[in-house]
């Protein structure tokens, strides 16, 4: 068996191993060491102060999340890479004005990302060892307990924004992947932040989620509510989200870099089902159906039809009033989901009273 490459022959493989990513539809790849022990130490202090709310796997998983040779025995380095996409969809701003549509938040519109980005990357691990021969290596894309923000940071993909983001010049709209690597590759250096005294995320958030510069309280999160948070929405933070659906952009949408920021441009990304104008009255008329096959491939789908018509009996009950608004709750009065009803009966003393 050869033998494998060592440190200098892999940085010298680095250019050629971006211009494939590249072919492969990757914004970007950098590459990282595995030690990540300030993340750790933020890490840790973020779950003992109970931010992650009912995200348990993360509390779970604790500090195995930033000792990647703990989650894959023998990892030696890790590629980040950065999978932009953007999509040509109506304007976020004019939707989030619109009280009766729905807002899905941007990375939501198209097709699920994690298997797009797990296919790129074991292509891009191919093509590895097609070069130098076999090597151990396992690609994730938020599929396992990976710090995907802090990798892609030291790998120099980027710096961590105030709203704990991954932020670049050319903004924010792109996923994050990784492919642990058991090579000693070299890491690259780290890019240095330029959010400088910029608020304008902190500012934005309808729920006040963003507690100081780089630090989330997952708890009052609309992307949590609506997506990991699997109970009743808080009464008092109902109000705040508007007609958010499935997810929140708005710290992005605010960001000063996402002003560069081009369209992805590939087609799985592009939106589907009308997502970016689509009514909520059209949304809530769907049957468990119609949610499942037209959500076939999105990832909508995972938050299940009962959280969905939770999330839009919020946003109902935030929508200018209406009688064809309250008739349609009242249809869907004797949902036999408990959640379900306790939210509809929100969303009709909410409209009662605008009424």
């Amino acid at each position: 068996m050869s033998q494998k490459p060592g440190p200098a022959e892999l940085e010298a493989l680095k250019p050629a191993i971006r211009a494939w990513g590249r072919e492969l539809g990757l914004s970007s790849v950098g590459f990282a060491a595995v030690e990540l022990a300030e993340a750790e130490q933020e890490l840790m202090h973020w779950l003992a102060s109970g931010y992650h709310g009912d995200m348990h796997y993360m509390a779970r998983h604790g500090a195995t999340r930033a000792r990647p040779a703990e989650l894959v025995p023998g990892t030696l380095s890790i590629l980040s890479a950065r999978l932009d996409y953007l999509p040509e969809a109506a304007e976020a701003w004019a939707n989030l004005a619109d009280g009766e549509r729905a807002y899905v938040s941007r990375y939501a519109l198209g097709r699920d990302y994690h298997k797009p980005m797990r296919e790129r990357l074991r292509k891009l691990a191919e093509r590895i060892a097609d070069a130098i021969g076999p090597f151990a290596y396992r690609p994730f894309a938020d599929s396992a307990p990976v710090m995907e923000v802090a990798l892609a940071a030291k790998a120099g993909l980027g710096w961590k924004g105030k709203h704990t983001l991954l932020l670049t010049r050319q903004g924010s709209w792109f996923f994050l992947g990784e492919l642990y690597t058991d090579l000693p590759f070299p890491p690259d250096p780290p890019e240095s932040g330029h959010c400088g005294s910029c608020q304008a995320c902190i500012d934005i958030c309808p729920t006040r989620a963003i507690l100081a510069p780089y630090l989330l309280d997952a708890r009052r999160c609309i992307s949590y509510l609506t997506i990991e948070h699997q109970g009743a929405i808080p009464l008092e933070l109902r109000p705040l989200l508007g007609n958010r659906v499935y997810g929140c952009d708005d710290c992005q949408l605010a960001c000063p870099w996402n002003r560069f920021a081009r369209p992805g441009g590939l087609p799985d990304f592009q939106p589907r089902n009308g997502l970016d104008t689509v009514s909520l009255m059209e949304l809530f008329a769907w049957s468990e159906a119609e949610f499942l096959a037209r959500f076939a491939g999105s990832a909508i789908r995972r938050i299940g039809h009962e959280r969905w018509l939770r999330n839009l009996a919020v946003a109902l009950g935030n929508a200018p009033p209406s009688a064809a608004v309250v008739r349609a709750l009242e249809a869907r009065a004797d949902h036999p989901s408990v959640l379900v009803r306790e939210h509809l009966q929100w969303a009709l003393s909410q409209q009662r009273c605008l009424a």
